[in-house]
């Protein structure tokens, strides 16, 4: 079964399930959730946010324009689903 399809059936689960089997999944993915959440406080994330922050600042690194970011994504969309 592909990702895809697990994601849909879970959504499709969720939608329907009573209070005390939403309850029960949430505790089971609680800390993931509170995580995910919780992204500023990763220090590892905020470093590299950090830096390239200042390497952009700095024209360490010249970045890209919205154009060329939507290029790229368009190539990578064409590429994968191409398959």
């Amino acid at each position: 079964m592909t990702t895809t399809a697990i994601r849909e059936k879970l959504y499709d689960y969720i939608r329907v399930a009573d209070d005390k089997k939403l309850k029960a999944i949430y505790m089971m993915l609680e800390d993931d959730i509170t995580a995910t959440d919780e992204w500023w406080k990763d220090i590892t994330l905020m470093e590299e946010l950090e830096n390239r922050y200042h390497k952009l600042v700095s024209n360490e690194d010249k970045g890209k324009t919205i154009d060329e970011l939507e290029a790229s994504v368009n190539r990578l969309r064409q590429k994968k689903y191409a398959q």
